[in-house]
């Protein structure tokens, strides 16, 4: 071990390809979504399969960032002793960084409601589950997918009556669009896919399997429940649910599994959604690397490119405000993103903000900085 270097430190030397075009997927799907391309996502209509990316690539990014926390914490080896002190410190710092340049992104009043905010939040809630085994990870998360959409709305309710759905911390944590605390759970099964052994194949099959698994049964439970209440069913329909203390709970909030909708069956598939990709990519990677790496090389700089593409968003909108939507639009991004992050990754390596997080948090816990695992 080199001296100044913890196991964590180690353990991240070396990044994981097809979690790279993982990433670089959900950063050109957010594209996508943020500029509108599909609609409605129905099978049968190859012009709405834009919608694809709506609500999925975000979700896919919230997993990714649960499996870049288990890399900096020792991947299959939860750190113990100074390098869990270390660990928490790296990513402390990391999550303090993401909310500086998401809150600057955010001044910049653009249409795209930003996301890293929220991310560097579930940076900060992950922390105390490091130590904790895969089935607990899975188990916790399977319990706020149940309990949080419920509780979400009660809260939601509770704080728009006091007035306070604009607080910040509120809007993190509950009433925004990413509210923290439902994905809270897309985090922790990220981590627990983290501390797995992603290069054995038969990890990857179940990997696979369980993501397939979990996409049919929610997409599956959030189709059957919006079919019923169509029909009318009267012990489900509309306008039935209960009261908490603070206001009301209908049926329907809680059913169906539409993109930010919020509710289990979302949470379910969506997440489902994200296992299968990362495992498709894992393979994908190894198999077809030249083809491949473009895209991961977006995936390896995604926090520069996520943030110059909210820059030039803005910029393009002082210019031509309605040309900032559109297949059109979304193809020059793509081509841009690819292009940019390519060219810089194969002259510098390292992004220029991934530099940056990688460098101070790693002096932060007095370890040599190592290969950035986000």
């Amino acid at each position: 071990m080199i001296p100044g270097r913890d196991a964590g430190a180690e353990a991240v030397a070396g990044r994981i390809a097809g979690l790279d075009v993982a990433r670089g997927l959900a950063v050109l799907g957010m594209f996508a979504a943020h500029f509108q391309l599909g609609g409605d996502l129905v099978a049968a209509e190859p012009a709405s399969w834009g919608g694809l990316a709506d609500g999925r690539s975000s979700i896919l990014f919230a997993t990714l960032a649960g499996i870049s926390v288990a890399l900096i914490s020792g991947r299959t080896r939860p750190p113990v002793g100074l390098g869990l002190v270390r660990a928490r410190l790296r990513i402390f710092v990391r999550a303090l960084w993401v909310f500086l340049i998401g809150f600057l992104l955010e001044r910049l009043d653009t249409f795209v409601a930003i996301i890293l905010g929220v991310y560097a939040v579930l940076f900060v809630l992950v922390l105390p589950f490091l130590r904790w085994p895969v089935r607990r990870l899975l188990l916790a998360a399977g319990a706020i997918a149940v309990v949080g959409p419920p509780l979400v709305v009660v809260l939601g309710q509770l704080l728009t009556s006091a007035g306070l759905a604009e607080n910040p911390v509120a809007f993190l944590l509950v009433t925004g669009y990413y509210p923290a605390l439902l994905w809270w759970a897309f985090v922790l099964v990220g981590l627990a896919v983290g501390r797995l052994d992603l290069g054995a194949a038969t990890v990857r099959r179940r990997l696979a399997a369980a993501g397939a698994a979990a996409a049919v049964a929610g997409y599956g439970g959030g189709w059957s429940t919006t079919r019923l209440l169509a029909r009318g069913v009267p012990s489900s329909g509309p306008e039935v649910g209960f009261r908490s203390p603070v206001g009301e709970v209908r049926v329907v909030w809680l059913t169906g599994a539409e993109p930010h909708s919020g509710t289990t069956f979302e949470m379910v598939g969506s997440t489902g959604f994200a296992l299968l990709v990362v495992a498709g990519c894992l393979v994908l990677a190894e198999r077809l690397p030249a083809l491949t790496a473009p895209v991961g090389a977006v995936g390896a700089l995604a926090l520069s490119v996520y943030s110059a593409h909210i820059v030039a968003i803005w910029a393009l909108l002082q210019l031509a405000p309605q040309a900032a939507q559109g297949l059109d639009v979304w193809v020059l991004f793509v081509a841009g993103a690819v292009l940019a992050a390519t060219t810089w990754r194969l002259a510098f390596g390292r992004g220029p903000l991934e530099r940056l997080l990688t460098w101070t948090s790693s002096r932060a816990a007095g370890v040599r900085p190592s290969s950035p695992a986000i």
